[in-house]
């Protein structure tokens, strides 16, 4: 398995433009999960609603690898005969290969079950590290640390450059900030990515797939990433309080 290097490119699902094609490359949902990490504080960001979330990205990952793509009333549909090397999109591919679904039917089936996956993964890579540590000098708990792979500095001034600078960023990049907008804990980053209007407006650009040409690629792709996010947008502010 080959680190990625921290000042590397993150056009690619993890710190280089064409790491996307090897079969052991980090899914679009290690790399979110990796940037909702808070060094400062070892937890996760938007844990309450991450499995949605998490989720949302898994099938972000399979449009943008054009492993599935939308049928009639906004639907989700597995392209025959396409299915992603990567076990854990494969389970999803598999889910949505019996028939077409709707995406907040899709969110809800799969997402339980990807945390402990993904993060097992990011720890596995070097991007986090586990650690213990004694509480009242009695009971062990678990703690999380950033590793020593530089990938979430990576990822993040990628997204700030989007975000803040407005660069114009690849499908991917774009993705990743569009799920990291709709996740709603944009602000807890505003010491990286400062909470400004203009940072929001470009965040919900994002959202509603409007990445600019050089992230055009095909036209469906792009829509339907758009209506991924919007479900996860959905799913994280309207079904928690209902």
């Amino acid at each position: 398995m080959t680190a990625a290097r921290p000042d590397d490119s993150l056009g690619g699902r993890a710190g280089t433009p064409d790491e996307a094609t090897q079969p052991d490359a980090p899914t679009l949902a290690e790399d979110l999960l990796l940037l909702l990490f808070q060094p400062d504080s070892g937890t996760i960001a938007g844990e309450n609603t991450l499995f949605y979330i998490l989720a949302g990205a898994v099938v972000a990952d399979l449009a943008l690898g054009d492993h599935v793509t939308t049928a009639d009333r906004g639907r989700v549909r597995a392209v025959e005969g396409h299915a992603p090397p990567d076990d854990l999109l494969r389970s999803a591919w598999d889910y949505v290969s019996t028939k077409p679904r709707g995406v907040q039917t899709v969110l809800a089936a799969i997402g339980p079950t990807l945390r402990a996956p993904l993060l097992a993964r990011l720890i596995a890579r070097g991007d986090i590290d586990r650690g213990d540590r004694k509480v009242l000098g009695l009971f062990r708990t678990t703690t999380l640390r950033e590793g020593r792979s530089g990938r979430r500095a990576a990822l993040l001034g990628e997204v700030r450059r989007v975000l803040v600078d407005g660069a114009e960023p690849r499908a991917r990049v774009a993705a990743l900030a569009a799920l990291l907008s709709a996740s709603g804990t944009l602000p807890q980053f505003h010491r990286d990515i400062p909470w400004t209007s203009p940072v929001i407006n470009r965040a919900k650009e994002l959202e509603r797939g409007n990445w600019g040409a050089g992230a055009a690629g095909e036209a469906v792709t792009r829509t339907m990433t758009a209506v991924i996010v919007n479900s996860v947008v959905v799913a994280t502010t309207v079904l928690p309080r209902s």
